[in-house]
């Protein structure tokens, strides 16, 4: 199949097209590059996805275009010149905390760019759109695990009231012009080739160097810690199973519209997390107690039994595996 990845020099986008090449599918990859974290990290993840399309023979299956999904006309154009059979929505301006300080950007990219991207999977009657959404959605949910069928009424961060809107709008366009839509609640994402903005990679960066961590809510915190290969095997299961028009439990607005939690299905605490990385990297954590953060939420948590159900899988990877995964290649990256 032709499809379109957005934000492939992103963490997510990154091996989610290293994967679909591998499978034989041939990949349109956009990403504005932004400076959100550090651009040699994006540029160095295109340069290995040319080497692996070298050394697998597939240079001719994979194109590579720097732009941003809130240019209208670009993206317009991109799908008028390219049918794509399936379209991955990974690009997003994420981050919690950095949505309190900069609201504009995520406006711009999230709520902006994704009407783009539904537009251009309307005109072109795409067969399936696949879009990134967030666990941040069910705020302070008191409720566990955390189920897709639960409200999410109450964003605690314009980030997660983005993520929100996305799904709101994927409803409206598949009940509108039947575009089958699959939202994907990631639960805390990890491993090589990570984002530097992300605690597991900030803290095994300062552990190394002997410098102290902030460790927020005095480490009680519990995160459904998910590793990058169960988030990749999750889109690309749910990529050919298209969802049928149905309603939903409180509506009879037929759309061929569904949404997945993918996370690990096993909280950790945060103190759990970082004797993880303790472990693999042979040293001990300088930690600084702090309260917790405006945006933070205490625990998540995800229900996977849908994601069982209709694709028969379920994030597996113990913590302490990922970390020592992440760390092998932190050292690796950084002695280059």
């Amino acid at each position: 199949m032709k499809i379109l990845v957005t934000g492939s020099a992103g963490f997510i986008g990154f091996f989610t097209t290293q994967a679909l090449l591998k499978a034989g599918h041939s990949v349109i990859g956009i990403d504005n590059l932004n400076d959100y974290y550090d651009v040699n990290l994006k540029q160095d993840r295109l340069d290995f996805l040319k080497q692996f399309c070298a050394e697998h023979d597939c240079l001719d299956s994979y194109q590579f275009i720097q732009m941003d999904i809130y240019d209208r006309e670009a993206m317009a154009e991109l799908f008028e010149n390219n049918p794509f059979d399936r379209v991955i929505h990974l690009a997003a301006q994420a981050g919690v905390r950095y949505s309190i300080e900069n609201p504009q950007a995520y406006v711009d990219s999230n709520l902006v760019g994704f009407v783009n991207i539904l537009e251009g999977c309307r005109q072109q009657k795409t067969a399936h759109l696949i879009y990134a959404s967030s666990s941040s959605v069910y705020g302070m949910n008191r409720s566990v695990p955390f189920s897709t069928d639960d409200r999410v009424d109450f964003p605690i961060s314009l980030y997660a009231a983005t993520k929100k809107s996305n799904e709101l709008m994927a409803h409206t366009y598949s009940h509108l012009y039947d575009i089958p839509t699959t939202g994907l609640r990631f639960f805390t994402v990890y491993g090589p080739w990570g984002r530097p903005d992300m605690a597991y990679f900030s803290f095994t960066q300062k552990i190394l160097k002997g410098e102290t961590i902030n460790v927020f809510n005095h480490g009680k915190m519990e995160r459904d810690f998910t590793y990058i290969d169960d988030i990749v095997e999750g889109i690309v299961r749910v990529m050919d199973r298209i969802p049928e028009p149905e309603a939903q439990e409180i509506t009879n607005a037929q759309a061929p519209y569904k949404i997945y939690n993918i996370g690990n299905n096993q909280p950790i605490t945060l103190e759990r997390f970082i004797q993880a990385i303790e472990q693999a990297t042979g040293k001990k954590a300088i930690r600084n107690q702090l309260p917790m953060q405006p945006g933070d939420v205490p625990r998540t948590y995800a229900d996977v039994s849908e994601l069982m159900e209709d694709v028969n899988f379920k994030p597996a990877t113990e913590i302490e595996t990922g970390i020592q995964n992440f760390v092998d290649w932190f050292r690796h990256y950084r002695s280059l």
